[in-house]
């Protein structure tokens, strides 16, 4: 497959933000779409790695989506939803040693909790730990940065303008308290948003949000709807580089196969 150009212009145009969930072993078919083993996860960022990308900061995506300074070419975000405690145990190390910033969206109501959102949608019927205040401390003081994911991970469209309010509101509060400082993003929890929840979450304060629409971020993106590539277990390190290419949560032989055919159908038609 053709691999990232890395000899393209010193900045980037268009950034790719990745969203993980779940760093540990999956017990079923469902589980494997939303967990990454660990010895996977760390092939996927030696990949990316060595084909030149470079992960900044969430700050730096949002500072240059706003016109701020440029990122450099093949510049990505790596993002974790819910905040799972495999994130410190396996990803942290990692990350640390490629020297590369992450951010994770923390559901502030179940900190130091389970994913108990996640009980009926898994056939299993379990739930995995979340990071607790302490452990959300120290890898803050390693160089995660963490923002919210709402109070109990609900779905914000089927919310009244009260309880939408408090779950945006509420969870930025919170979070500030534990982390000291502003809580300035959001992830949507399942990706859920529409025009009146993105209206509430302007209203709430929050700078910028992330969706799990696919695509890239150039800077004309809305910046309460920046999009984000979602990760699956099964994706193996080639998978992982094509979605990236493509900027598609379909990492297949048969989307590349699509995409390229209608580019030649397109030349030839001349629309």
């Amino acid at each position: 497959m053709p691999e990232p150009d890395t000899t393209m212009a010193e900045t980037s145009d268009r950034v790719p933000v990745l969203m993980y969930h779940r760093v540990g072993d999956a017990h079923n078919a469902w589980e494997a779409r939303y967990a990454i083993a660990p010895d996977a996860y760390a092939a996927h960022m030696q990949a990316l790695a060595g084909v030149g990308f470079q992960a900044v900061g969430v700050d730096a995506l949002v500072s240059w989506l706003e016109g701020g300074p440029a990122l450099p070419a093949n510049a990505i975000v790596v993002t974790f939803d819910d905040g799972f405690r495999g994130v410190r145990e396996h990803a942290l190390p990692v990350m640390e040693n490629l020297a590369w910033p992450f951010t994770v969206f923390l559901v502030s109501d179940l900190i130091g909790q389970q994913d108990v959102w996640t009980r009926s949608a898994n056939p299993a019927g379990v739930t995995y730990p979340l990071l607790d205040a302490a452990e959300i401390r120290e890898l803050q003081q390693r160089g995660v940065s963490f923002h919210s994911h709402t109070r109990s991970h609900a779905s914000l469209p089927t919310l009244d303008e009260s309880a939408l309010a408090d779950q945006l509101g509420g969870s930025r509060a919170r979070l500030a308290d534990l982390l000291g400082h502003n809580v300035a993003y959001l992830a949507y929890p399942f990706g859920h948003v529409d025009d009146r929840v993105e209206a509430a979450t302007r209203a709430a304060g929050y700078r910028a949000a992330f969706s799990t629409q696919s695509g890239f971020n150039r800077r004309d993106v809305n910046r309460l709807r920046i999009r984000r590539i979602d990760v699956y277990g099964t994706d193996t390190p080639p998978m992982l580089l094509r979605k990236i290419r493509f900027g598609t949560n379909d990492g297949g032989f048969g989307h590349v196969a699509a995409y390229y055919l209608g580019r030649v159908t397109s030349r030839l038609t001349g629309r």
